[in-house]
């Protein structure tokens, strides 16, 4: 973006609040909005999104920010009564991130910037102790080292690990002044070699190349990752927030810590969170150290415990909302260094939308505002059976629940390389950080011997919905042998393992698993009560109450036979958007099928036919008998016809050998012949759909005829049928016509034999360009569309979705070319804007017109939302994501609803 001279690059926390998110990212409208509310944060100031807009399209950092950071500096030294770097007494400040929102760990923060050979001394001097000094010298060249200049993290570990070794000693803090004065020449040494430079001693020098720093950490690798998973936009930017220095490693009187205003893995309420004496914040988060849970802080500090929790209740109250807080104690005095709106587990999300709705600090609009179906989608995966027989490894802390089994792996990417063969893994780090991402993503769960609930994978894991397992001490994880040993017990790499993150139990092998709770509420066989389990179906049952009463987009399921339709009604169904009669021309019938390929004249067509005809009317009667009363629509028959013939290579090899001993089955000569007439170079867009019903006489007849006797059979037993026949692949208005006069006919042929008033309806599946781009044609012949966007996106995009998505989606989502497969998430530029075309169109010419979808992306969450905009009266998905598309279809009722009030 181009710079605008009257543009203000930098903030005072004193000048913004939480509605300047976009300006000042996350963390920095918060931090003001803390200090608004008269709560104790250090003071600082921001630099906005828009000066790191600027950076990355130009290079260079706008040519105002360097005079405006130089002001605000400046008022931070009057504010402080010392200068940044100073020899005595010198005012230091952190550098940290904040994007709009929120990507824990996924960019960089510089602590203790302003410390220098001269200056150390002078803040050893000022707090009177020496080990604190240098000990946070030496955090800043390890952080700067690494974050600023590049230099691999590692090596300065490794010579941490040498300082301990040598003082026979395992935690940091062991380290005496004396100790740390050797890390720190050590570390600069490292600095030299590996970056080609010294470590800089100019305070301001420090402060610019750390804000540097920060701008181009929103383009790593892992940050860009982590964007496509969450579906974070690319080109927001970050904000940097620069505030003055509160040390938590002062001594026992001292530390720091990150609390939640309730249960992030439950929702419960509670005293929930990590604290960590005479430490810094990083230190927590990290997890290179095992933290005392929260509570303990009263016993500790109960002054600072007491007004912490003070400042968590009018957080949670002011934000209304579950409040993830970052503090820190210095000597007894309580800082709050960052407040943000927390991640939770999908089953706290609606525990906790209840909650607020029962305390009055939310309406129910709102609580279907705070949940997702994706959400919803997690919380319906099964669980561990608890009656299993199971070999329990050891216990850690419950940081995100599910059931996940997998082979043990130790490096991300070993876990990416098994993943993508097909191999389930389990992820083992002593401590996972944002390098690791990669892994976490291809990994069933995670699982750490250091680290709790407020750790990097805990945090991110919980993001993502994924098991996790943090904290669990008594395994040792050894990741350069690859093995992990407890008690005895070695797990080598590849052996399987079970981790419950509901508990935090390990177990060696695999766990067998049983339903989710939610899906046994869905199907009728639970209901809310006292118990923890009953406690979520109540929250789940309540949020899909209210969202049913407001959504406008009806939820019809994909189902070919009965028991899947007795099932989607289970699951809120209300109807059948789509069935296939192509799966009810398999297994024994396929012989049928091929008899009426083989058909040479006339009488062996229509002796296939007959025999196909009862068959068909039996799938029938029993569907509608299923969903009576409800709408179901019948797609007649679509893929091509090679589909139920032998495979062409086996086929030969079968007529090959047969010939070599003189033996050959006629009947394999003939349906040789007919898969080789049948062949086609890309059968997809061959002979298929309508144009198989045109080719084949008596084909779709016979189907029609089948639907309206079994609708006729079920009328006359008393029931409510509500057929609809589907054309597919309609390209022209013409196709559609031939076929509709023909099913008028036979169906005015059925009502007149039975005695019924059928009621049928035609219409046809939108799945072509050419469909959609001339739909007002098209909708003078169709009573109803369903968009087959499936096919849709195949035709728009060019893509074989069978061939593609193994051979190139990886790279084009690795590339950013995708955010997400667009077989996945409807692509509304492109697929999109011919729905949205065909919509007005067809309506134009038929105000009536029914429009529904059927392809899978009727149940994803963002399509939905999409299609609820676009005006379709329902969306079709397969029976198990039928929560999920009522849940959002509630969602983007209530979201358009407020839009509009707005």
């Amino acid at each position: 973006m181009s710079e605008n001279k009257d543009q203000k690059f930098v903030y005072d926390f004193t000048e913004g609040n939480r509605d300047l998110k976009d300006l000042l990212g996350g963390k920095g409208a918060n931090l003001a909005e803390m200090t608004n509310l008269g709560l104790p944060v250090p003071p600082g100031f921001t630099i906005t999104t828009e000066a790191c807009k600027v950076y990355l399209e130009s290079g260079t950092a706008p040519a105002a920010l360097r005079d405006e950071v130089s002001a605000h500096l400046a008022a931070l030294e009057t504010k402080m009564g010392k200068k940044l770097g100073q020899s005595d007494d010198p005012l230091l400040v952190s550098v940290r991130s904040g994007a709009k929102f929120s990507m824990p760990g996924m960019m960089d923060t510089v602590l203790n910037i302003g410390l220098s050979d001269e200056s150390v001394v002078g803040l050893a001097a000022q707090a009177d102790n020496e080990r604190f000094a240098w000990d946070s010298y030496r955090r800043l060249i390890q952080m700067f080292g690494k974050t600023v200049l590049g230099v691999e993290g590692e090596l300065f570990e490794d010579a941490l690990d040498e300082a301990k070794a040598a003082k026979k000693v395992t935690v940091d803090t062991d380290l005496d002044a004396a100790d740390l004065k050797k890390l720190v020449k050590a570390f600069k040494k490292i600095v030299s070699k590996e970056a080609g430079r010294e470590f800089p001693q100019d305070a301001r020098e420090q402060l610019d190349l750390a804000v540097e720093a920060v701008f181009n950490s929103w383009n790593t690798d892992r940050a860009k990752l982590y964007r496509r998973q969450e579906r974070i936009p690319g080109d927001l930017g970050t904000a940097v927030n620069v505030c003055s220095m509160v040390f938590g490693n002062l001594g026992p009187d001292s530390g720091t810590g990150v609390a939640f205003t309730r249960d992030p893995a439950t929702g419960h309420a509670g005293v929930y969170g990590d604290y960590l004496q005479n430490a810094q914040g990083e230190d927590v988060v990290a997890g290179i150290r095992n933290t005392v849970p929260l509570a303990d802080l009263e016993a500790i500090d109960k002054a600072s415990y007491d007004q912490l929790m003070a400042i968590m209740t009018k957080l949670e109250t002011h934000y209304k909302d579950l409040c993830d807080i970052e503090f820190t104690i210095e000597r007894g005095q309580l800082w709050m260094l960052q407040t943000r709106v927390g991640k939770r587990t999908a089953g706290a999300a609606f525990r906790i939308a209840t909650q607020l709705v029962d305390q009055g600090l939310i309406d129910e609009a709102e609580a279907l505002q705070r949940v997702s179906g994706a959400q919803l989608a997690q919380l319906m995966f099964p669980r561990f059976d608890e009656g299993a027989k199971t070999t329990l490894l050891g216990r850690g802390i419950a940081a995100s629940p599910g059931a996940a089994v997998g082979k043990a792996v130790f490096d991300s990417y070993t876990a990416v390389k098994w993943s993508r063969s097909g191999e389930k893994v389990i992820l083992i780090r002593r401590e996972t950080n944002p390098d690791d991402l990669d892994g976490m993503i291809a990994s069933e769960g995670i699982l750490t011997s250091r680290g709790g609930k407020t750790s990097h994978a805990a945090v991110v894991a919980r993001g993502m919905g994924k098991t996790c397992v943090c904290g669990a001490e008594d395994l040792d994880v050894d990741t350069k042998r690859r093995r992990m040993t407890v008690g005895g017990q070695v797990i080598e790499e590849g052996d399987v393992v079970s981790i419950d993150g509901s508990t935090g139990k390990v177990y060696l092998g695999e766990v067998p698993v049983v339903p989710s709770p939610v899906v046994e509420y869905f199907e009728g066989r639970m209901h809310a009560g006292a118990d923890d389990a009953d406690e979520l179906v109540g929250a789940v049952h309540r949020i899909m109450a209210y969202a049913d009463r407001v959504r406008r987009l009806r939820v019809r399921a994909n189902a070919d036979n009965a028991e899947d339709a007795l099932r989607a009604r289970r699951f809120g169904a209300q109807g059948i958007g789509l069935c296939r009669t192509e799966h009810m021309f398999l297994g024994e019938r396929r012989e049928m099928v091929e008899r009426l390929i083989l058909a040479d004249t006339d009488s062996e067509r229509e002796e296939a036919l007959s025999a196909l005809l009862p068959l068909q009317k039996k799938d029938f009667v029993e569907l509608f008998e299923a969903m009576d009363g409800l709408p179901v629509t019948v797609r007649l028959l679509d893929p091509p016809l090679h589909e139920f013939l032998p495979d062409i290579t086996e086929l030969s090899v079968r007529v090959a050998l047969a010939e070599s001993r003189q033996d050959a089955n006629e009947n394999d000569l003939r349906l040789l012949q007919a898969v080789h007439k049948l062949h086609e170079q890309n059968p997809m867009l061959g002979l298929r759909g309508v144009r198989l019903g045109l080719v084949i006489p008596g084909l779709f007849a016979m189907q029609v005829r089948a639907i309206a006797e079994a609708a006729a059979e079920r009328k006359n037993a008393k029931g409510d049928p509500r057929a609809e026949i589907m054309v597919p692949l309609v390209g022209t208005v013409q196709e559609l016509e031939i076929v509709r006069e023909e099913a008028d006919a036979i169906i005015a042929e059925v009502e007149a034999a039975t005695g019924t008033s059928l009621k049928l309806t035609v219409g046809t599946m939108i799945e072509l360009p050419r469909a959609a781009l001339t739909a007002a044609q098209i909708a003078e012949a169709a009573q109803f569309f369903s968009f087959g966007t499936n096919d849709l996106t195949q035709t728009v995009w060019g893509f074989s979705r069978d061939d593609v998505e193994a051979s190139f989606f990886t790279a084009y989502l690795e590339k950013g070319i995708f955010g997400v497969s667009p077989f996945e998430t409807i692509d509304k530029d492109g697929v999109g804007s011919l729905v949205r075309h065909a919509v007005k169109q067809g309506r134009a010419t038929r105000p009536d017109l029914k429009l529904g979808v059927c392809g899978e992306h009727g149940g994803d969450p963002e399509s939905v939302h999409f299609f609820h905009e676009v005006g379709l009266d329902y969306v079709s998905c397969s029976p198990f994501r039928i929560p999920v598309a009522r849940l959002e279809a509630g969602r983007a009722a209530a979201e358009a609803k407020g839009s509009d009030s707005r």
